[in-house]
């Protein structure tokens, strides 16, 4: 083999080895980075699940309801304005403000009288009563979903931002408090500036967002 070809195969051998296993290098490098970076994109903030033992049923939202060998007991109900469901041979059942064990529980006992050891099982399937609103001059107004510990400024942040028209000085919540109707005031451009942080509460089921 003469010196012309043995220098061919050596840079053939450099191009098919030594070029793919640094881009490899390079490759895990760059995925390692990403990882310990920021989120992706898609990433999205935690919601609350029907899952969570501690949820408290709350109106509007859809159960599932199980009676172990009972299936003209075992139905899906909503649950009505007032808190209640309405089920088979127990008539009016509040739901509102229990967790679905806690329902389950009372179902279950309520069925003794009817059924010998009644075995149920509540589950939430659909979520409606955690959401709060926002209404005014803002770029994407309507119903959202109330996350973990959500503030006044998290919620404007999920409505896209204010129109031309807002009034970002009178800003207020509108909440149902004993039966009536109580307004929080909130600063928008006091609280991004830091001060008066009292300002920014934490929403609760049912608050509407008022951006005049």
């Amino acid at each position: 083999m003469n010196l012309s070809t043995c220098l061919l195969m050596g840079a053939w051998l450099l191009f098919s080895f030594g070029i793919p296993q640094e881009a490899q290098k390079r490759a895990a490098s760059d995925t390692s980075t990403q990882k310990a970076g920021a989120p992706s994109a898609g990433a999205t903030a935690p919601q609350v699940t029907a899952n969570d033992p501690e949820y408290k049923i709350g109106a509007q939202d859809l159960l599932r309801i199980d009676v172990w060998k009972e299936e003209q007991l075992t139905r899906t109900a909503p649950v009505r304005p007032d808190g209640k469901v309405t089920l088979p041979l127990l008539n009016d059942v509040q739901a509102a403000g229990l967790t679905p064990m806690q329902l389950a529980g009372v179902i279950s006992e309520g069925l003794k009288k009817y059924i010998n050891s009644p075995q149920v099982t509540v589950a939430v399937t659909e979520i409606n009563s955690r959401r709060i609103y926002v209404t005014g001059e803002v770029a994407r107004a309507g119903a959202f979903p109330l996350l973990p510990s959500m503030t006044v400024l998290q919620a404007l942040s999920s409505s896209g931002g204010f129109t031309q028209f807002a009034k970002l000085k009178n800003i207020y919540v509108l909440r149902v408090q004993d039966g009536k109707q109580v307004k929080h005031p909130f600063n928008y451009k006091e609280v991004v500036n830091g001060r008066n942080p009292d300002q920014n509460i934490l929403l609760e089921p049912g608050d509407v967002i008022v951006v005049p």
